[in-house]
């Protein structure tokens, strides 16, 4: 009589099953390091033109006479293309300044906004 073998190893299903898990693993990987790539360009934008509002805002206190109204420049930081736009309204004896700075390559919300008063000399 002849025994049956008990084969050892993995049958088809098995194998085509732990690829699929790792497809999918390895999928979720990949999406996981691009959006932490987008979030790391996001921020290190952000805090350029924070740098670039901050200027602005130390350009206009040491200047001589304030002048109520709004102005758009650029205002770029290195390779990245930004536009300010300013706004000075006389409240008083102070002046309310305003900077928002966005991203002048595309329409997007404001990557900064800074707000503060200057007293008029």
């Amino acid at each position: 009589m002849h025994g049956y073998r008990h084969a050892q190893g993995f049958t088809l299903i098995e194998v085509l099953v732990a690829l699929a898990i790792i497809a999918v693993a390895m999928a979720a990987a990949v999406r996981v390091a691009g959006v932490m790539t987008q979030s790391n360009g996001l921020l290190r934008d952000k805090s350029m033109a924070l740098l670039a509002a901050q200027s602005r805002l130390a350009e206009l206190r040491l200047e001589a006479q304030l002048r109520s109204g709004r102005k758009t420049f650029d205002c770029d930081q290195g390779r990245l293309k930004l536009r300010c736009e300013q706004t000075i309204e006389r409240a008083g004896p102070l002046y309310q300044v305003q900077v928002q700075v966005l991203d002048a390559s595309r329409e997007a919300p404001p990557l900064a906004h800074l707000t503060t008063q200057v007293r008029d000399e």
